[in-house]
């Protein structure tokens, strides 16, 4: 996008990649960082007083379903890979074309193309077309491939591409219909359920393919004690491995559905709070590379409907900043690794040179107070549809300044 002017940020606190946060100041131009530290601005530079606050890189947000430019701008975000799960499914290039484009200027969209033609899981897509398109990886959509024939044709040829593929790990043929995730929870309420084990088994199929095809294979969601050995290790035996997870899963156990609220209705399905001090153990030691916001607005035609019935998501994109600092005030990761987890990897992922103060690298940046108290409103929110789990949850953190390529947004 064009920048009509230079851009100084001083008098805040610069995230770098790997140190404590340091004072300093920020100038880019030309859409790109140009110098870090105790910069000058010049005679023409639009100049912005951070008042104290963090001076980051704006979040790159690895797996939406819904590309919802004011609750993204609200949370930070300034880059979404965009899940193949649309109306018009991502399997063609003129789709992904089309939505490479649809955010821009203020907002990249990097979109995610359908493994599958369809997302039916059997034949695979004109992957390299839609590579040459824009798409940026690949994506399994909501559903796990069950065909271990069609996911080993996927992994091959995606390693021949050089493109990482994004799978959800479930596997379908045990989790079938299930809402909610088997054990006192899901029986008291009578509710369909599925051993956490369904993610697990998906997990070690799709890794053991990735060994065998030399691919780059990216878990967007793992929130199992057992997945997450299984990712630790394949990640220490040196395979190409990477995983994400959501703030419901670090913050949330099946306790929370226990009032049938829908807004809890999620896929995978909240698990034991073992499982989720599991996800917060894997935060602090590295194994999971990629919180996201799973933003997936869902209207009331979608969630006031009985549990079962229900559609799974959450409106994820306004929560994920304040939601992951939280993690660093509770000690569970520092200041410079959540910024790893929100924009250095996935970015790294994406292969887009953003995620990361340095010079070179695109002025995507975000001006926070990281100690602004506010309350999470479902009925305030600034996305599409206001299904969130934390709805009147007191949080801190927000967003005062948000630049794309530089330019100010908002």
């Amino acid at each position: 996008m064009s920048v009509q002017r230079p851009l100084t940020i001083f008098n805040g606190q610069l995230v770098l990649p790997g140190k404590r946060p340091v004072p300093g100041t920020l100038r880019c131009t030309d859409g790109l960082i140009a110098a870090i530290g105790g910069a000058d601005p010049g005679p023409d530079d639009l100049v912005v007083d951070a008042a104290g606050g963090l001076i980051t890189p704006g979040l790159v947000d690895l797996g939406v379903f819904a590309i919802d430019k004011p609750a993204f701008h609200f949370g930070g975000i300034t880059r979404a890979a965009l899940m193949p799960d649309q109306g018009l499914v991502l399997d063609k290039p003129a789709a992904v074309r089309f939505a490479a484009q649809s955010g821009k200027p203020d907002l990249w969209v990097h979109p995610l193309a359908a493994a599958t033609r369809d997302l039916a899981g059997r034949e695979i897509a004109e992957l390299a077309l839609m590579r040459d398109a824009g798409a940026r990886a690949v994506a399994t959509g909501r559903q796990w491939i069950a065909d271990s024939g069609a996911m080993h044709r996927l992994l091959s040829y995606c390693a021949m591409l050089g493109l990482t593929v994004v799978t959800h790990a479930e596997d379908a043929g045990l989790a079938g219909s299930a809402v909610a995730t088997a054990g006192e929870m899901a029986t008291r309420l009578g509710l369909p359920s599925a051993p956490a084990e369904a993610e697990a088994l998906a997990v070690a199929r799709d890794i053991a393919l990735a060994r065998l095809t030399g691919a780059r294979l990216h878990f967007r969601q793992v929130t199992t004690r057992s997945a997450l050995a299984l990712v630790r290790a394949a990640k220490a035996e040196g395979l190409a491995i990477s995983a994400g997870v959501t703030p419901a899963h670090f913050m949330l156990s099946d306790v929370a559905i226990g009032d049938f609220r829908t807004f809890t209705r999620l896929s995978p399905p909240l698990r034991s709070e073992a499982d989720r001090q599991a996800v917060r153990q894997a935060l602090a030691d590295g194994t999971i590379d990629v919180i996201a916001s799973g933003h997936d607005p869902r209207g009331p035609e979608d969630k006031r409907l009985p549990f079962a019935d229900a559609e799974p998501g959450m409106a994820g994109a306004e929560t994920l900043l304040a939601l992951t600092l939280g993690l660093v005030r509770d000690g569970v990761i520092d200041l410079p690794r959540a910024f790893d987890l929100l924009a250095a990897n996935p970015a790294r992922l994406l292969g887009v040179n953003a995620g990361r103060l340095e010079i070179g690298a695109e002025a995507d940046i975000a001006v926070i107070a990281p100690d602004k108290p506010w309350v999470v409103d479902s009925d305030k929110m600034e996305a599409a549809a206001g299904n969130t789990p934390f709805d009147k949850q007191g949080v801190q953190g927000r967003v005062t300044a948000l630049f794309k390529g530089g330019a100010a947004i908002g």
